[in-house]
């Protein structure tokens, strides 16, 4: 399996249509943001989307930017989103691999953590981040905010 970057990689056409396999409503809003050239309007300047490959399929991906979907404190960043793991690979820890990747490229670029928001307990704290703060996502629901020290 391959770690790529959407923006770099020279056939988003494929990974586009990957991307739209996912059966999530947050997986389809990616996929408009990337369509409409939005991603850097909506989560910042440098959002990148991380695609976990199998060959020519898609394992896992998830976003890594300077903003997600709370925005009530804006030091604290990046922020690891739309995390998502297709069926047929899920309990393999592959969302594992793209969170390393995440926490590596946060701790080259200077970063001391990584964040990660979301309604769930008991997902994250398997790969190490550790429970911050409770808060409202921009449409006002509650959500957990989790996370990691990387530097």
């Amino acid at each position: 399996m391959n770690i790529i970057t959407y923006d770099q990689t020279p056939d988003r056409a494929h990974w586009l249509a990957e991307l739209r396999r996912a059966d999530w409503e947050a997986g389809a809003l990616l996929c408009r943001l990337l369509d409409e050239g939005t991603l850097a309007k909506e989560l910042g300047d440098g959002a990148e989307v991380l695609l976990l490959t199998d060959g020519d399929r898609l394992v896992s991906y998830c976003t890594l930017a300077p903003y997600d979907d709370v925005w009530d404190n804006l030091q604290e960043t990046p922020w690891i989103g739309f995390v998502y793991t297709f069926p047929a690979y899920r309990g393999q820890r592959c969302a594992g691999q793209l969170l390393a990747h995440c926490e590596q490229l946060a701790a080259q670029s200077g970063r001391k953590f990584v964040y990660i928001s979301t309604p769930h307990i008991g997902l994250y704290e398997k790969y190490g981040y550790a429970f911050h703060r409770r808060a409202a996502d921009y449409l006002g629901n509650p959500c957990r905010v989790y996370r990691r020290e990387v530097s």
